[in-house]
């Protein structure tokens, strides 16, 4: 892999990570920001919560795992990932096979090792499209659950929004991506 096609590939998403942690640096200090992104999800988001919290949040998860997945599923090169990760289970067999054989085992890591770079250029890309929409939607989600009247709330009893976020996304995101048939 040459010097230019990594900065080609890591190079934008570098530069959309740094905005994403500037705007969430920046969202009390800069009011626009914050009061833009205010004044759009808490007409429309905000209440589909004050309707009905687990519900809401729960189609919230839904929406955003089906836009993420679909994100990920044509902004990706879905055929090239699927050839990278069956060559990386090959390669994953052959290691089996020669487990006795410590030298052809590190030989066969040095090469699985040269697909990391590789797979994760073709994976990260669709950061560059979500990264800082959900930077902005994570940082209404901590303003709206810190309100006075939801602080202390927790989803089912126990899970924060964060943590009810992340478990819903990834039980969801299992069942999407299977559905969309995404690598």
């Amino acid at each position: 892999m040459t010097k230019e096609t990594k900065e080609s590939g890591f190079g934008l998403i570098f530069i959309v990570l740094i905005a994403s942690i500037a705007i969430a640096s920046l969202w009390d200090k800069v009011q626009i920001i914050s009061e833009s992104i205010h004044y759009i999800f808490d007409p429309t988001i905000g209440k589909l919560l004050d309707w009905n919290l687990t519900i809401g949040m729960t189609l919230l998860v839904i929406i955003i795992t089906i836009i993420m997945t679909l994100v990920q599923k044509y902004g990706t090169d879905q055929e090239k990932l699927k050839s990278l990760k069956e060559e990386q289970k090959i390669m994953n067999e052959e290691m089996k096979k020669f487990k006795d054989n410590p030298q052809k085992v590190l030989e066969l890591q040095k090469k699985q090792f040269e697909f990391l770079p590789i797979m994760m250029k073709h994976s990260m890309r669709p950061i560059v499209y979500t990264g800082i929409p959900l930077i902005l939607l994570f940082r209404w989600f901590m303003d709206y659950f810190s309100s006075v009247s939801l602080e202390g709330f927790k989803f089912f009893g126990f899970f924060s929004w964060f943590w009810y976020y992340l478990v819903a996304s990834i039980i969801f995101s299992i069942i999407i991506r299977k559905i969309f048939n995404v690598h």
